[in-house]
């Protein structure tokens, strides 16, 4: 028997450019404005660096940078989604710069189509799925999958190494 809430799931949706994607709200602790970001030298291009998060060091990646889209200035919609994704075997929290958040939607399990193999320029691996809303699609990520157990390694030391 299937019920309504199996079904159903809440996703964040966010622009990137003139991209829009949505990550489950389940991964998504909270949002923030834009505050003083501290660089950490000789960090990965995509990481924009870390900040404070209630007395704790929170890794902030550039998504844009990540997603290999060209790099642009902040805006007032510009926010970071603090995020906790599951990477070998254990859970991280970092923020993630978007352009803007747009809404939190409920998306229904047949309403999200197979990602294609050809004509997008994101790594397939992490996207769940496509769902097209008002003529655009919106790609739903995979969170756990975006970051290579590598580059949450070196997201920890760059977090650790501002402790």
């Amino acid at each position: 028997m299937s019920t309504q809430a199996e079904t159903l799931n809440s996703f964040l949706s966010f622009r990137l450019d003139d991209e829009l994607f949505a990550a489950n709200v389940g991964k998504v602790l909270e949002i923030l404005e834009i505050p003083k970001i501290t660089k950490v030298p000789r960090s990965p291009e995509y990481m924009r660096g870390v900040v404070n998060l209630r007395g704790n060091v929170l890794p902030v990646i550039d998504t844009r940078t990540k997603f290999g889209l060209p790099p642009t200035s902040d805006t007032v919609n510009s926010c970071i989604l603090v995020l906790s994704i599951a990477s070998a075997g254990k859970n991280i929290t970092l923020g993630a710069v978007v352009d803007a958040v747009q809404e939190v939607m409920e998306i229904d399990n047949s309403a999200i189509q197979a990602v294609p193999s050809m004509g997008t320029r994101y790594k397939s691996e992490f996207i769940d799925g496509m769902v097209k809303l008002n003529d655009q699609f919106i790609m739903l990520l995979n969170l756990d999958l975006v970051f290579t157990s590598e580059e949450v390694f070196v997201l920890e030391e760059a977090a650790g190494s501002k402790n």
